[in-house]
């Protein structure tokens, strides 16, 4: 950066907030170290608004807290109120009592007295404490995903653009300065003639079509030689993503806001994917945060590697979505070569090829994202983001969980037989179906409240010829709802541990659904209140996804 010009480096920092693609982390952090919180919100302001989700909301609060924390640390009352009022006051319509007690501190002679600031050190630490806490947000947030990353560039790339744009600029002069300065590409460039006529401006020039290709233009002082080189063959956009770079998403804690400092939380993996070796272990609680069950080791590339044999080949009676793929006889069958690469930009938890388009391929993510693909083009039709479509409607303890901690992730995406609905089971209480209509059309068709904790798994049946929602949890129950309007039909009790996986089946006219829990019991139910029909341990007595073939044998 030392060797570009002091005007170039405003016209990049310009682009980068204005064009919202990258967000300089670098720069963030030094603007936060040094306590320049105008700069730092307006930089915010190009990529989030405080309102947007409720990682932006902590973000924002964090800033303007440590803010008015300093004004009071300085004695700087007049201050302390104008940002209270200003820049405080917003977050009174979420948490009214938190606003109350942050303008009680304007009563204490030393805001540390305040059991929750005690531990608030000096203003240099204290910054550093919210800094990690705010990185860990903006990693977090789904408005910031895919800008964190800045893509590689040939050396002198900026350079040979920069050479470019002076050579078009002074194209049809007809008197060019031997040396143009890089002030000149602040506006449209013309230069003076001798005798105060001015060449037309290139980007108005009705000839521009014909001009000659550029020369090369001398030294630009001590900037050194700008050597022009040819124009790249443009290549697709897929070409810049062959090695996409792997993105995690460390667990953070978006919920609350609060008084006290920011804290670091804990790794999210609670559940690792092997048996116990106490058989007498406990299982977490249906309003536990059992969200991680699915996480994936720190590390993983968020890509979606499909061998296009693999693609569903064929679909027999309404099986469970997990048995749509082509039946191998020997290894030496399977499918080696990777003929798809599709970037989502987040981990995949879960993923369902369409029961009748088979190249539409539905994605959902360790954030709660949805996505879906068409797999023969690489395309992506749809990307929705998480968020509740009536908050207003959903229980309390989903209300207050969202509150402590708005991280979500997909556990399941299924497709319903046909293909006209498809649904999410969320790591958090709640179900979403969607209703498809061809292409990139997709509505909210039902939001469901589903079970206490994590909805682990979900399916579609057909008790009764009637289209229903299955679905299991961490509060270890079972339920089946109409598909239509969301009505709770069933609710199957009887497991000891957290429900894993759902299977629904038919043989002849009897309609039944297999259920295994985290401790390797399996049971089986008829659609009726009568309980489990069928009670044993899966082969070593741990978590089974079960399913069954295609053809049902």
């Amino acid at each position: 950066m030392s060797s570009l010009s002091r005007e170039l480096v405003f016209l990049i920092l310009q682009l980068e907030q204005e064009s919202g693609f990258f967000f300089n982390m670098k720069y963030f952090e030094d603007e936060v170290h040094n306590g320049n919180w105008d700069d730092v919100e307006k930089y915010l302001s190009g990529f989030t608004k405080v309102d947007d989700n409720r990682y932006s909301m902590k973000i924002f609060f964090e800033i303007r807290k440590q803010k008015y924390l300093e004004a009071l640390d300085k004695h700087d009352r007049a201050k302390a109120v104008e940002i209270l009022v200003k820049d405080l006051k917003v977050f009174s319509t979420f948490n009214e009592e938190l606003f109350k007690e942050i303008t009680q501190l304007l009563t204490l002679e030393n805001f540390r007295e305040n059991e929750q600031l005690s531990k608030y050190g000096d203003t240099k630490s204290a910054r550093s404490i919210m800094l990690v806490e705010l990185k860990k947000l903006i990693e977090a947030n789904p408005l910031f995903r895919d800008k964190l990353q800045f893509p590689n560039l040939k050396n002198s790339r900026l350079r040979t653009l920069i050479n470019q744009s002076l050579n078009w600029q002074h194209q049809l002069c007809k008197n060019p300065r031997p040396n143009p300065d890089i002030k000149t590409l602040f506006v449209d460039h013309t230069c003076g003639q001798p005798n105060g006529a001015r060449a037309p401006s290139p980007a108005n020039n009705p000839l521009l079509g014909s001009l000659p290709k550029a020369g090369v233009f001398p030294p630009l002082g001590a900037h050194g030689p700008f050597q022009p080189t040819p124009a790249p063959v443009p290549t697709p956009l897929a070409g810049w993503m062959s090695n996409p770079p792997t993105v995690t998403h460390p667990a953070v804690s978006g919920g609350a806001i609060g008084l006290g400092s920011p804290s670091i939380p804990a790794a999210a993996l609670k559940h690792p994917r092997t048996p116990p070796t106490n058989p007498s272990v406990d299982y977490p609680s249906g309003d536990s945060d059992h969200l991680s069950k699915r996480t994936r080791p720190i590390g993983i590339s968020d890509e979606i590697n499909l061998p296009v044999n693999v693609l569903p080949v064929s679909f027999t009676g309404h099986s469970h979505s997990h048995s749509h793929s082509q039946a191998f006889s020997t290894p030496e069958d399977l499918p080696k070569t990777v003929t798809r690469t599709l970037n989502q930009g987040s981990s995949p938890m879960s993923m369902d090829f369409h029961p009748v388009q088979q190249t539409l391929l539905l994605v959902g993510t360790n954030v709660g994202d949805i996505g879906l693909w068409e797999v023969g083009s690489r395309e992506r039709l749809v990307l929705r983001n998480f968020k509740v479509w009536d908050l207003g409607a959903c229980s309390m303890p989903l209300q207050a969980a969202l509150v402590k901690d708005p991280g979500v992730s997909v556990n399941r995406v299924i497709w319903s037989p046909d293909g006209s609905l498809f649904g999410v089971a969320y790591s958090r209480h709640i179900v979403q179906i969607y209703s498809y209509h061809g292409g990139d059309e997709v509505r909210q068709h039902l939001e469901i409240d589903a079970h206490v904790g994590g909805v682990n798994d979900i399916a579609f049946s057909h008790p009764n010829k009637q289209l229903c929602v299955i679905t299991c949890g961490d509060d270890k129950t079972i339920k089946v709802w109409d598909a239509t309007n969301g009505a709770k039909q069933y609710i199957f009790e009887g497991h000891e541990a957290p429900v894993y996986s759902v299977c629904p089946h038919h043989k002849e006219n009897i309609q039944f659904i297999f259920s295994t829990a985290l401790d390797g019991k399996i049971k089986a139910w008829l659609y009726d209140n009568l309980g489990s029909r069928v009670d044993y341990e899966a082969p070593g007595r741990w978590c089974t996804t079960m399913a069954y073939s295609a053809d049902g044998t």
